[in-house]
């Protein structure tokens, strides 16, 4: 190796890794950052092609290979042979995402293109890699097992426990992974070069001062740090060391040849179970879930658009539908979850690009998902509405639609293929007349035409026109000429607008001068909420018929309560809620807001030292929206007097003056649903401030159980602290958390904290601060970053927050959390039909019994992807009308083990947690 002068002299070996931390964007959005990013390895590949003892690790992530190509395409040959020939480490991922702000599948994907990448840019460091986020989900080490990794390498989050530098990370499956730990950082050798006369000197300081955690290993050293480059006389002060004779050896390595010599098996290394969210040995910075929550709200969405309805969706019933689209969705949405980026920790202008990004994933998919529904709209009558299930199982549940119902109708009932009449709630009607005026004779040809597009008029088809004669006055001949277009949702596909305007013109000129009456006249529509039931990963259609179909439990509003049969709600005098749950559970208190001060800033909340804490409502009013009987609901208005801010820069207190802010709160019941849908929304017009909402728990909760990334964790109370930084007991949960009995599910990741005294369960409604980093922190002893001002993380104007609560007897496994959480994140989709068919008809695609189905696409065939959501081992049955084969496969795609296929059907045992996958042929 080089720089080896005297085998003879015993020396302590440190392990020196030049590297560079890339945030793609952070403090400087991302093409300021890049100009840098060029700069840099500009001067870095000519370096390595120089010399081939120099060594570069590239920070894990492959977005920055290329985004440095897309500025000099040339080059890639060169990048190409460094990696090849061992000088640059690439790769495994494609950016470093905050795992807890993206879904388990975007973690996936982002390991999947990463090493697709890496492998085209001469290979990937076969090392988990993953420096600077702000903790690490329980299911990691199983996701890079599943990739064929065996050693991870990484700073924050490691517990108390861990006293050394490596230790065994377990996933809830049991899946394992040798982990690196990184005292003192990424960067912890940054300072060993930055002055020559004392290379030596510091070089010995570092191998004693990582003896601590090091023993008598040989240990690695961080050379680098945020956006920087190894300086150019590296290699002379390294050899200058060894000429020294001092008693250590510096030796040059990328990350994956420093960890080359490790035992992925070592025996007696300390064991860390799930999560890494401890503050004992880094900042957390766990603020960064609640700062602009519209980001997190956006990114569930647009991860739900395209892994739940676009990809499974299209790979089942329109595979042409999918490629290159889903493609481009991924790979913004895998961007978008790097951990400067989805967290809010940047620039407002970073913040800017990330949801225009997240924005595109969304539309990427929104329009494969609708492809996928007009060609199946396409085979269903014209009069019916097309019904799809997004879930692996058949599901009755409540739809929004819109059907052609004759007046006289009293009752509409929707018809299911095989004649089952299903119950409907009529929620509005369309106004028929869309147009009725007059014009000159003159002009109303030229009205006919500035009001048509094609065949369409007023955004619906014309399904007929025609001319028509009144007499006014017999007497004296008088008449009036009327143009009457009938339009709808389907017209005569061979209608032709040109034409009925050649015979108006004729009309014109044969009549009488005068005014013509021109009107335009919708097909009687209305708009319903309708029971359907569609089978699993399927879709069904349904026809409105003149009919009262039976509802056993109807919801309804008695005294403003609302009822549905299984959960009761009331409101209080102070507009919080009692709720009864269907096992008799009570929660009295439901929904108290308080408003607080926060002096923290992006990565951090923080108290003022004299707090103003707002919860008590000045006015309450309640109204009623729905009555039922499939939908009942009731509107609590509450006012408040929120202080406008700060009193000053570090926060010492809350201004005296106030500002009105009226909080709405939407209480919702539908037919058969076991839980409560709430919707709180305001106008933020204050600074510096935070707004909870709190829900007692039905007992004293002594931990909490969240859902996130492939798992549901358990935490306690109170968190691990120890690094300068307050360990706050603020965590992330994804689609559910539930404490004491008090079950809540959710659209997005949502910050959430359990009193200390296991009364009392509080959400994180909105974080508003205004700068990146302060200097003087309350509850952190260091910046974090820079103190950019961020006004527009203020979050000024309306943010709304949707999520339901479930209270319940037993744990959140009895309590079906997850079933009911896919059921309110997940809703049925309708689409009217198009075809010219008259049957009513249905499609099955996959039944999964035993496991969550968490994913499905087109990859060699049909690939699903299924999690065991229990602590103990169990059995999935997956059956496909037309299933032939099935295999087991992989993370990669690759197969593990061929299934027996009886029926139609295919059993796959699973160990508890597992995450696996199926390849399906039909």
């Amino acid at each position: 190796m080089p720089f080896v002068t005297d085998a003879t002299v015993s020396r302590r070996t440190v392990h020196v890794v030049p590297h560079t931390h890339w945030d793609r964007e952070w403090y400087e959005p991302f093409q300021r950052f890049r100009l840098q990013l060029v700069d840099l390895l500009d001067t870095v590949l000519p370096r390595l092609e120089a010399d081939p003892r120099f060594r570069f690790t590239l920070d894990g992530q492959t977005a920055a290979v290329d985004d440095y190509l897309e500025v000099r395409p040339d080059a890639l040959p060169r990048v190409i042979a460094l990696v090849r020939s061992g000088q640059l480490a690439v790769g495994p991922w494609r950016v470093l995402a905050d795992s807890f702000l993206c879904s388990g599948e975007n973690l996936v994907r982002n390991l999947e293109i990463g090493l697709a990448r890496s492998a085209e840019l001469g290979g990937a460091m076969r090392v988990g890699y993953i420096p600077d986020q702000f903790g690490h989900t329980a299911q990691l080490p199983q996701i890079l097992r599943g990739f064929g990794f065996d050693q991870a390498c990484l700073w924050r989050g490691v517990p108390g426990s861990v006293d050394r530098h490596a230790f065994r990370w377990v996933s809830p499956d049991g899946s394992a992974v040798r982990t690196e730990y990184l005292p003192g950082g990424y960067g912890n050798a940054s300072v060993m070069f930055t002055d020559p006369a004392k290379t030596v000197e510091r070089s010995i300081a570092f191998a004693e001062q990582m003896r601590a955690w090091f023993g008598d290993t040989e240990p690695l050293a961080m050379y680098g740090t945020d956006h920087s480059a190894p300086i150019p006389t590296l290699l002379d002060q390294v050899g200058a060391v060894q000429a020294s004779g001092a008693e250590v050896t510096l030796r040059l390595e990328t990350l994956a040849e420093a960890l080359a010599g490790r035992d992925p098996e070592e025996a007696g290394l300390p064991e860390v179970l799930g999560e890494l969210r401890s503050h004992a040995r880094a900042n957390l910075l766990p603020g960064i879930l609640s700062v602009r929550i519209a980001v997190k709200q956006a990114m569930a969405e647009a991860e739900r658009m395209v892994e739940r309805y676009a990809e499974p969706l299209s790979a089942l019933w329109c595979p042409q539908a999918a490629e290159p689209f889903l493609s481009m969705a991924w790979l913004r949405l895998v961007d978008a979850s790097c951990h400067d980026s989805v967290t809010g920790c940047g620039a407002d202008t970073t913040a800017q690009q990330v949801a225009a990004r997240i924005a595109e994933a969304e539309q990427l998919g929104s329009a494969v998902r609708d492809r996928t529904l007009n060609e199946l709209a396409a085979t269903a009558p014209s009069d019916s509405v097309l019904v799809v299930n997004p879930s692996a199982h058949e599901r009755t549940d409540l739809v929004r639609c819109q059907v052609v119902a004759p007046e006289e109708w009293s009752d509409v009932a929707l018809e299911l293929p095989d004649g089952t009449l299903m119950p409907t709630q009529e929620i509005g009607r369309a106004e028929r007349n869309l147009i009725d005026a007059t014009f000159p004779a003159a002009d109303v040809v030229n009205a006919v035409r500035r009001r048509t597009f094609g065949q369409v008029m007023y955004s619906r088809a014309i399904q007929r026109a025609e001319i028509s004669e009144t007499m006014l006055e017999p007497a004296s001949g008088s008449s009036v000429h009327t143009v009457t277009f009938t339009v709808g949702r389907m017209g005569d596909p061979g209608y032709d607008v040109e034409r009925f305007a050649d015979e108006l013109t004729e009309a014109v000129a044969a009549a009488t001068p005068g005014d013509w009456r021109l009107r335009v006249i919708d097909e009687p529509s209305r708009e319903l909420l309708a029971l359907a039931t569609a089978p699993a990963l399927g879709w069904t259609t349904v026809r409105p018929r003149s009919a009262a179909a039976p509802l056993a439990t109807p919801v309804s509003i008695v005294d403003n309560a609302l009822h549905n049969g299984l959960v009761s709600v009331v409101v209080n005098e102070d507009g919080t809620l009692r709720i009864t749950g269907a096992d008799g559970t009570v929660l009295d208190g439901v929904g108290r807001i308080v408003d607080g001060g926060d002096a923290g800033d992006s990565y951090n909340y923080g108290p003022p030292v004299t707090d103003t804490l707002v919860d008590k409502p000045t006015s309450v009013s309640v109204v009623t929206a729905e009555t039922g009987p499939l939908q009942a609901s009731l509107v609590v208005l509450r006012t408040y007097e929120w202080p406008l801010g700060l009193v000053d820069f570090d926060g010492t207190a809350r201004t005296s003056e106030t500002v009105s802010v009226g909080v709405t709160t939407r209480v919702e019941l539908r037919v058969d649903e076991p839980f409560v849908r709430v919707e709180v929304s305001f106008d933020n017009r204050s600074v510096d401030h935070r707004v909870r909402f709190h829900i007692p728990t039905v007992r004293t909760a002594t931990s909490s159980h969240a859902e996130g990334q492939f798992s549901v964790v358990e935490r306690a109370l109170v968190n691990e602290g120890g690094n300068g930084e307050h360990p706050l007991p603020t965590f992330p949960a994804s689609s559910f958390v539930d404490a004491g009995g008090t079950g809540v599910l959710l659209q997005n990741v949502t910050e959430y904290e359990v009193s200390e005294d296991g009364s009392d369960l509080a959400l994180t409604l909105l974080r508003a601060t205004g700068a990146i980093s302060r200097n003087l922190h309350p509850l952190r002893a260091e910046p974090a970053g820079p103190t950019t001002p961020i006004p527009e993380a203020q979050v000024p104007g309306v943010t709304m927050s949707c999520f339901a609560i479930l209270p319940h007897t037993g744990d959140w496994a009895s309590a079906g959390l997850v079933e009911a959480a896919e059921r309110y994140r997940n809703p049925l989709i309708t689409l009217a039909g198009t075809g010219n068919t008259d049957d009513l008809t249905s499609g099955e695609g996959i039944t999964v019994t035993g496991a969550t189905a968490c994913g499905l696409r087109q990859r060699n065939g049909l690939e699903l992807r299924l999690v065991a959501y229990s602590d103990s081992p169990s059995t999935a049955t997956v059956s496909l009308p037309g299933l032939t084969a099935a295999a087991r496969v992989d993370l990669t795609g690759a197969v593990v083990e061929e299934l027996s296929v009886v029926d139609g059907a295919v059993e796959l045992p699973m160990r508890a947690w597992e995450i696996t996958g199926l390849r399906l042929t039909r």
